[in-house]
């Protein structure tokens, strides 16, 4: 098992530019992370300057990027705007692949009022199937998460609900896109984490270890201080077999210290989870 990080805490200052990547990187590693990662919102541009030395950064800090966040909306109403949404995620693929980037995670949009859930999922399919073909040929994993809303979108995502989430990720059995299974987002949505995980499980390529204060409410707090149940989850991947990445959703506000906490956490709780 292995840890990474996204800093959900440093998003406005990573945004803005008042944190570099490479100060998110050093941070990493002072944390012990294994690895890091990036909201897409960290990237300024493509330009091929620019993407050298941001790659040249890491090297530098011995600090990998294991996933990056995209912002996908293959719900769009507009048939034109799904295509650009196509065409971006198409590049970001190839931007995560230049980074070195392991994975890159994908949403099925927002839960635009004009779209049917029919339509909606349909839509869905196909933008994965498109992009999943990008990232076979570059080498990139796409995993798909059980998403409730980023502060990129006005609306939450289409596939919160339990059951649309469920079927997409029946249909996408054969596309070689696997999950990142978000532990708080379940409780928001007001279900049990381990119950869904559970009917997921054969999916689930990565983690994303969050936690929440409230059941029904996003409300986000130091790993541990809410009411995911860790020990269980942890228990459940360890008879299962899982050994890959737990990717820290890290939205605690406590800045640097956060982080280091969080690893330590995960760290700890996953040696004291017993294997059923």
């Amino acid at each position: 098992m292995k840890i990474s990080c996204l800093p959900v805490s440093f998003f406005p200052s990573l945004i803005e530019g008042r944190m570099s990547i490479r100060e998110w990187a050093r941070i990493g590693r002072e944390a012990h992370l294994d690895a890091i990662d990036r909201s897409l919102l960290f990237i300024k541009h493509h330009a091929p300057a620019y993407l050298k030395r941001l790659k040249a950064d890491l090297q530098a800090e011995g600090m990998p990027i294991t996933m990056i966040a995209t912002y996908s909306d293959f719900t769009h109403p507009d048939p034109v705007q799904r295509q650009r949404e196509v065409d971006y995620l198409n590049r970001d693929i190839a931007l995560a692949s230049f980074l070195g980037a392991r994975y890159v995670r994908i949403t099925a949009g927002q839960a635009h009022p004009e779209t049917s859930v029919e339509k909606g999922r349909a839509w869905v399919i196909d933008c994965f199937k498109e992009a999943a073909f990008t990232a076979d040929r570059y080498g990139v994993m796409l995993l798909f998460e059980n998403h409730f809303k980023p502060g990129a979108w006005d609306l939450a995502d289409f596939s919160f609900p339990t059951d649309i989430f469920l079927d997409i990720a029946d249909q996408i059995l054969r596309t070689g896109i696997k999950i990142n299974f978000d532990t708080a987002n379940p409780i928001v949505y007001g279900d049990e984490p381990l119950v869904l995980l559970e009917k997921v499980i054969t999916q689930v390529e990565t983690i994303h270890a969050a936690d929440t204060l409230i059941k029904g409410r996003l409300e986000p707090v130091l790993l541990g201080r809410g009411i995911v149940p860790f020990r269980n989850i942890f228990s459940f991947l360890k008879k299962c077999g899982f050994d890959g990445w737990i990717c820290i959703e890290e939205a605690s506000r406590t800045g640097t210290q956060g982080i280091i906490d969080a690893a330590k956490f995960v760290r700890e709780k996953w040696d004291e989870a017993p294997r059923p």
